[in-house]
């Protein structure tokens, strides 16, 4: 009886210093949404976007946190080819066999959006807004007119520069665009649209005329803000000697989305064992917005483009035709059914259980995707589940009373993120030479950053320095530019406005004003983002 006891004793003591060890691969899954097949014929693959749901994931801003809210992936359409590599010998992405024979899927992609990414510099709460894209396989990404995906603080080398600021009216700085306030589900629009900036030429390498572009749709602001200068996809096919590649990037093949998600890639996990050595988990409370319907409206009015919806009509202006306004013709557009499934979710490679009675995926009538959450415990915030127990070789959600308070992981806190290093632009090339009109001035961020910023004549931006293009070509483009600030002002109507919904606004402090004689032909770009004045 005495043995019994002590054991007993013995055993509870071990328990209660049982460690709360953490980890890094809680949880990973894509909650997606599929769509019907496009027209055979139509040609929708000049364009495609949708309003996505803003709103905070979590309470406070976490460390070692990547979750992307609704967004999508853009690929060139290379399905003719069936048995080819597109990633070069040498390239990172080659190096992942798993994506052969042809790594057609991580051989270009844009696939900016909303989230949250484990290198941001200033986290604030909310997500931001980012246009990424990788143009060579991997080997490096570009964020922003000057930097990569929040990987470095200094700006990327002069010749992996790829994006040309175009708005006059917006600072797009490198750790992504914040927004005002608190949104709690208000809508952002976003569309990639194929334009014509500059014509289509067999030099070396051969480049076609497509310039994706992102336009915005929001409270404060509407219009384009930049986009992909053509070469940045086709040059790849030159530095690798690689002549297959040849017309084969997004400058010049259509683009092809087929649906989204919600990419959760990086999220911190604590494990524990209760006294009988079972192991229980926990992550971040991840929280949703929901309506008195128990819905999670995520993503509403998907729909692709052909280039009679804006292409052909930009074409035409810049060639001498009439002015194109910059709306998109919706007689040349078409929205597909959406589509959904259960998502699969693992927590460091295992199966976790039971979320699906919380919540479930679901398009909804109108043909908005989301979320429909179950149970009485719903009610203005959806919570993913934050506890699991380790069962067989499975993770099974349980509620928060059922783990055992031996674990300690109702108290434990999860590591919250610090401001990180300023981004920093070099004092030397494309961005000096033949460098800005004027500047540079500050304004501080709603994340608490300073953006340090200066303006240049657009064709002087630091983007296209790496290009031996002839006067008259840049002429032509800068000419094409001054008629587009003149026109296509922030308070026009671009994207088609959302079919529901109220819209997310910017952080007003991104939003500027040209100087007096610059207001036209002349862009803000972004030198810096620091953490203090």
């Amino acid at each position: 009886m005495f043995l019994a006891a002590t054991l007993a004793i013995l055993t509870s003591s071990a328990a209660l210093q049982t460690p709360v060890t953490s980890h890094g691969d809680g949880l990973h899954g894509y909650i997606s949404f599929g769509h019907e097949p496009l027209p055979e014929k139509g040609g929708f693959t000049a364009g495609m976007g949708f309003y996505a749901a803003v709103w905070p994931l979590t309470d406070k801003p976490l460390a070692g946190f990547q979750i992307g809210l609704p967004g999508s992936w853009i690929q060139p359409d290379n399905r003719d080819n069936t048995d080819k590599p597109l990633a070069p010998e040498g390239t990172l992405a080659r190096q992942w066999k798993e994506r052969g024979p042809t790594w057609s899927s991580v051989f270009q992609t844009v696939e900016g959006g909303l989230g949250y990414w484990a290198r941001n510099h200033f986290r604030y709460g909310p997500p931001k807004f980012s246009m990424n894209a990788t143009p060579q396989c991997y080997d490096y990404e570009v964020g922003s007119p000057g930097w990569s995906f929040f990987y470095s603080n200094s700006a990327l080398p002069d010749n992996q520069l790829g994006i040309a600021q175009l708005s006059n009216r917006i600072l797009i700085p490198p750790d992504g665009l914040p927004f005002q306030g608190k949104p709690n589900g208000e809508f952002l629009g976003y569309s990639w649209m194929a334009l014509p900036f500059t014509d289509a030429y067999a030099g070396d390498p051969p480049t076609g005329d497509q310039s994706w572009t992102c336009f915005l749709s929001a409270q404060n602001f509407r219009g384009p803000i930049a986009y992909y200068i053509p070469e940045t996809w086709s040059k790849i096919g030159k530095l690798f000697d690689y002549p297959f590649l040849y017309g084969r990037g997004l400058d010049a093949r259509p683009g092809i989305m087929g649906g989204g998600a919600m990419e959760i890639n990086t999220v911190p996990r604590f494990d524990s064992k209760d006294a009988t050595g079972a192991t229980y988990s926990k992550l971040p409370s991840l929280q949703f917005p929901v309506d008195g319907e128990g819905r999670s409206v995520l993503v509403q009015d998907v729909t692709y483009y052909s280039k009679s919806a804006l292409f052909d009509q930009f074409k035409s202006w810049k060639n001498g035709g009439p002015a194109c306004l910059g709306r998109f013709d919706l007689n040349s557009a078409f929205k597909p059914k959406l589509t959904t499934r259960t998502t699969r979710y693992d927590q460091a490679g295992q199966r976790l259980e039971g979320v699906e009675k919380t919540f479930d995926t679901k398009v909804f009538e109108g043909n908005v995707w989301g979320l429909q959450w179950f149970g009485p415990q719903v009610s203005k915030s959806g919570r993913f589940p934050q506890y699991y127990k380790q069962v067989g070789d499975k993770r099974v959600a349980v509620p928060e009373k059922d783990v055992p308070e031996e674990t300690k992981l109702q108290s434990a806190e999860f590591r919250l993120a610090k401001t990180g290093e300023n981004y920093t632009s070099p004092s030397k090339g494309a961005w000096v030479k033949p460098g800005a009109k004027t500047g540079p001035f500050k304004v501080k961020l709603v994340d608490g950053s300073v953006v340090t910023y200066s303006w240049y004549r657009f064709v002087d931006q630091p983007s296209f320095q790496q290009y031996a293009w002839s006067a008259e070509k840049k002429e032509k483009l800068q000419a094409l530019v001054e008629k587009v600030h003149a026109q296509w002002t922030p308070n026009r109507t671009f994207m088609p406005p959302p079919s529901g919904g109220k819209l997310v606004s910017l952080d007003p402090a991104l939003l500027v004003v040209p100087p007096k004689g610059l207001e036209r032909g002349y862009v803000p770009i972004v030198t810096g983002q620091s953490g203090k004045d």
